[in-house]
């Protein structure tokens, strides 16, 4: 916006001289303060990408084994969930409770796989996960779970959530459900190691 008292300032055009018009030269841009843009326009993008589109996790624990292993790296995407709720299968990122993270401590994210949805009554009896009365084939499990839970109905905007390594893993059975609010995003891709590079499976 030009300030009007610069422009006051200026002696009318009719006073000018009428003489040959000298060509102004551009101002050369400063490659400092070029360089401090880009990067500050770049800490933005990337701060914007990972709140709202993706980021990347690793696995710190074998609560997700065999499906995830130790130091696996992971691409968590943020915007399905924005657009349709979770499903059946889904591996999940989340915060947990406020009540599993003891006071002055740093709260980290969970991750887990969604077996039971709002409405949903959800039963572990015999080494079997049974779900509205009906037994769940679970193939990438690591093995049978030996405690019994349930049955319980998942409370409305709320998840049942347990780890593939059922007889290792702290999660719903032990206690109870995420509220949808808490969910981060969903584990699509794993990038890390290179030999196990792909999409992740339902």
């Amino acid at each position: 916006m030009t300030d009007q008292s610069d422009k006051s300032s200026l002696p009318p055009e009719s006073s000018l001289n009428s003489g040959p018009a000298q060509k102004q030269q551009a101002p050369q841009p400063n490659p400092w303060v070029e360089g401090l843009q880009t990067i500050v326009l770049s800490v933005f993008l990337a701060l914007g990408i990972r709140h709202f589109v993706a980021e990347a996790r690793y696995i710190p624990s074998g609560s997700m084994e065999p499906t995830l292993q130790i130091n696996d790296r992971l691409v968590i995407e943020k915007i399905s969930y924005h657009l349709n709720p979770p499903e059946h299968g889904d591996v999940v990122v989340f915060w947990p409770p406020d009540s599993l993270t003891p006071p002055g401590k740093r709260r980290d994210a969970f991750i887990k796989r969604i077996i039971g949805l709002p409405g949903d009554v959800v039963e572990v009896r015999n080494g079997e996960v049974i779900r509205n009365g009906e037994v769940l084939t679970e193939p990438y499990i690591k093995a049978a779970p030996d405690y019994q839970w349930g049955p319980e109905e998942v409370p409305e905007a709320s998840y049942l959530v347990l780890g593939d390594n059922r007889n290792s893993s702290y999660d719903s059975h032990a206690w109870g459900f995420v509220p949808q609010e808490n969910i981060i995003g969903k584990a699509v891709v794993r990038f890390w190691p290179p030999d196990r590079l792909g999409l992740l499976d339902d």
